[in-house]
């Protein structure tokens, strides 16, 4: 993670060396947190995540789908649920894959040495995956430093500062992108619960792959099922490379069953949205900043964050931290009253 103002000035961050899975932290990891605050009480909340807490209802599966390997027809359904939701003419554009995760890893191997440039700061697992791979990238402020670069790649809205990049801008960048055979890659994984204006995947621009996760807004990220979208040759070399039954039986028939769904999304949405503005209010009355987020968590500083940190895991709370941003904590929403309650005693006894 790097700091938006200390960016400012300098036009690209050359990575020299390869980031280490392991040195990457992530939310949701609560067998650590156990064992740092052995005498927390349980249950844990996890606020560490964007993971909606209020997951979609899972429909009765028949019991021979767990016994026999996914059907092509059931996929293609899916893929038919997904181009509605997500308005995409052809549901050829569209690629089920075992999470976004997997994608973010797959799509720096089969593209040639590239310059890659990512806006940051951002979920880091993007840099680390290109690097990897030997890619040369750099981390920029802002999209019009971004124009030496072969591969472009925008996380919007952003994790975890929740900036949105007008889709106008990323035509922009996507057009400059064609003409030198580059990509522009959009990692739409929060989206769901913005206005539709937000994504490009209803018009994809050229030379464009959007990333859309299942698993946060519908708070079943256990089931492992993202999607990549692009035009439909790009589609068929994404669908080679992840191989055959790259999604389980059971999350092709929850995916289109949710998918399929709108009312309940619609209601998640305004719930997600109120909850948010609770939260904040929760947050401010502690003393924290709001700096942003999205309607699935929220990004606040405090001057003494680490401190908090430690008294809300003495309290069984678990929040994001960042070590490039020590005043930085992001808070997922709670699930139900008694984890709003548990959180707002323990901010205020902080």
């Amino acid at each position: 993670m790097r700091d938006p103002e200390h960016l400012g000035s300098v036009s690209s961050l050359p990575i020299t060396q390869p980031a280490a899975a392991e040195q990457i932290s992530h939310g949701g990891n609560l067998d650590a947190a156990r064992r740092r605050f052995p005498g927390a009480p349980e249950p844990w909340i996890d606020l560490s995540t964007g993971i909606n807490p209020a997951p979609f209802p899972i429909p009765d599966l028949p019991a021979e789908i767990w016994s026999r390997l996914p059907m092509r027809s059931e996929e293609e359904e899916l893929l038919a649920a997904a181009a509605m939701r997500y308005r995409v003419a052809d549901p050829g554009m569209i690629v089920a894959a075992p999470g976004t995760q997997a994608l973010i890893q797959l799509l720096p191997r089969f593209l040639p040495m590239s310059s890659v440039e990512i806006l940051g700061p951002t979920y880091e697992e993007h840099e680390a995956c290109w690097i990897r791979q030997g890619h040369r990238v750099s981390v920029v402020s802002d999209l019009d430093r971004s124009n030496r670069a072969d591969v472009v790649i925008v996380v919007n809205p952003n994790n975890p500062t929740g900036r949105v990049i007008p889709s106008s801008a990323l035509r922009t960048v996507a057009q400059a992108l064609a003409k030198k055979n580059g990509l522009l890659v959009v990692d739409e994984a929060f989206v769901d619960v913005l206005p539709e204006t937000a994504s490009v995947v209803s018009d994809l621009p050229p030379a464009t792959i959007v990333l859309r996760s299942f698993g946060k807004t519908y708070g079943l990220a256990g089931l492992r099922l993202g999607f990549a979208i692009a035009d439909t040759s790009l589609a068929s070399r994404i669908r080679a490379e992840l191989g055959p039954w790259a999604v389980s039986g059971p999350a092709l028939r929850i995916g289109k069953a949710a998918l399929c769904n709108p009312h309940w999304l619609a209601a998640t949405t305004t719930r997600l949205q109120s909850d948010q503005q609770r939260l904040d209010a929760m947050l401010e009355a502690a003393g924290f900043a709001v700096l942003g987020g999205t309607p699935l968590f929220r990004l606040a500083r405090h001057f003494e964050a680490v401190k908090i940190v430690e008294h809300l895991g003495r309290h069984g709370v678990h929040v994001r931290a960042f070590s490039h941003e020590p005043q930085w904590l992001r808070f997922g929403l709670p699930g139900g009253e008694a984890a709003w309650n548990r959180l707002s005693t323990a901010l205020l006894g902080a």
